[in-house]
């Protein structure tokens, strides 16, 4: 019973927030960035994991590092690497 009560939250909140993202003529506009700016945090997270076996450096492919690079950007993915490198 609570897991059907969540998820209809969930669905209903996801609803809401999709028709208040279509409402405004800018919000295409707004996902179409964050949607760019994902696939290109993905294909530098996987360049990094490419050049891997040459530079001993392998960071994962998940939502947390997909996330920190899609927002810092390039300075995101040094951040990660060094954390990397310095800490693990």
């Amino acid at each position: 019973m609570k897991s059907y009560l969540l998820w209809g939250i969930f669905s209903i909140s996801g609803i809401l927030l999709v028709f208040t993202l279509f409402r405004h003529r800018y919000a295409f506009n707004w996902i179409g960035s964050l949607c760019l700016n994902v696939a290109i945090a993905a294909f530098l997270l996987y360049i990094v994991n490419l050049l891997g076996p040459y530079t001993t450096v392998e960071v994962p492919l998940n939502a947390t590092t997909v996330g920190t690079v899609s927002v810092l950007g390039v300075p995101g993915l040094l951040m990660l690497v060094a954390m990397k490198l310095w800490i693990v």
